[in-house]
């Protein structure tokens, strides 16, 4: 694309790029594009084996940059670890049962959130590692949490099969999402954070308001357990992911069913689009993964190798990467666009079960049964 009549298409639209600004704007789509045309074929190789706890690890999670991650476990605790040195900067004690749902508010980092078996959530600090608040109020385990793109809010999910959203300054619940019949094992905010997800083991995935907590959607297809949902980067598309051996695509607006992503011959255990929207990435229990194209729904590539289920996939930032976790103790990388197998990632002893990039790309942990997490460069 030429660079210049780009922006100034863009110009027409968008009052705010001003013309004392319209120079910065195409020097920042010139970097994109090179950026976009750098030529990958980095090799990870194994940097570090952290013997992260006592018991075994149910979660990894990175800041933003890469520069930390965290840690949950059976042992109760959540740990924070300095990716370079490997060292363990904090443990967050406090939790009365296993740690199993983690994660940072990024963009920012500064903030930890812990979701644990003992119906609980905290609230921490990344550079003290203290505990601002706990969340009471679900009445069985929390196993799913996130916060919201703006760092207000943190939605829980639990067994007891509701939803809750926490204010974080406040350090109260603003709402209780309550309507599913089933556990809510999967939840994701839209961009712009006005609305919600939840999947659930009652076969529906809903859309609500976050300000209002209302149900806004059912989607309604699916006939089993639902294992993972998430929206696509603008907004327009649901995926979620089902124990009946398919994905199904809807539209995240009016709530209606669009496509259904069939060809694996096992659950879908995770699904995952990729930053942009343009593909879908399916993880299933039957070994393999597999890539579509969101527009045509077709699938452009079958990720085959893995000798035994794969319960995490996701997608480096720029898209041309895709990350496997498996129970046959690797984890793989594939070319997201032929799905060749570029790199076996080796030496866990068990069942890896969880795996994450960097923003960058170029480092990457895995989480395994061995109470290991590894960092590859």
């Amino acid at each position: 694309t030429d660079a210049i009549a780009l922006v100034e298409e863009i110009q027409k639209a968008e009052p705010l790029v001003t013309t004392s600004c319209k120079e910065h704007v195409i020097h920042v789509v010139r970097r994109l594009q090179e950026k976009l045309g750098e030529k990958e074929d980095h090799k990870f190789h194994l940097f570090k084996v952290l013997r992260a706890h006592i018991l075994p690890l149910t979660n990894v999670a990175f800041n933003k940059s890469g520069s930390r991650f965290i840690t949950g476990s059976y042992d109760r605790t959540c740990k924070v670890w300095d990716t370079m040195s490997g060292e363990e900067l904090h443990m967050l004690e406090g939790h009365r049962n296993v740690v199993y749902a983690i994660a940072f508010n990024n963009p920012y980092g500064d903030k930890i959130a812990t979701g644990s078996f003992d119906k609980t959530c905290k609230l921490w600090s990344t550079e003290t590692g203290k505990c601002y608040h706990t969340f009471r109020g679900h009445s069985a385990e929390i196993v799913c949490l996130s916060f919201n793109p703006q760092s207000t809010l943190v939605a829980t999910g639990s067994m007891d099969g509701t939803a809750k959203l926490w204010d974080i300054e406040k350090g109260e619940e603003t709402v209780t999402l309550s309507g599913h019949s089933g556990e809510i094992v999967a939840l994701a905010f839209n961009t712009p954070g006005d609305r919600i997800i939840t999947g659930s083991f009652d076969h529906t995935v809903a859309v609500w308001d976050v300000g209002t907590g209302r149900m806004l959607h059912t989607l309604i297809g699916h006939r089993g357990e639902i294992s993972s949902a998430q929206f696509s980067w603008d907004c327009s598309l649901i995926v979620s992911g089902s124990m009946d051996r398919t994905a199904m695509l809807w539209n995240a607006v009016t709530g209606t069913h669009i496509a259904t992503l069939t060809g694996h011959s096992d659950e879908i255990l995770d699904v995952c689009f990729d930053y942009v929207g343009q593909r879908i990435a399916t993880a299933s229990a039957d070994g393999s993964a597999r890539v579509y194209n969101a527009e045509t729904k077709k699938c452009i590539a079958k990720l085959e190798g893995h000798g035994g289920e794969i319960s995490k996939i996701c997608f480096n930032p720029k898209g041309n990467r895709i990350l496997t976790a498996s129970s046959d103790k690797t984890a793989r990388l594939w070319d997201a666009a032929t799905g060749h197998c570029l790199q076996i990632l080796e030496g866990h002893t068990e069942e890896i079960f969880s795996c994450a990039f960097n923003y960058k790309g170029n480092i990457v942990i895995t989480g395994s049964k061995d109470n290991t997490c590894r960092i590859w460069h």
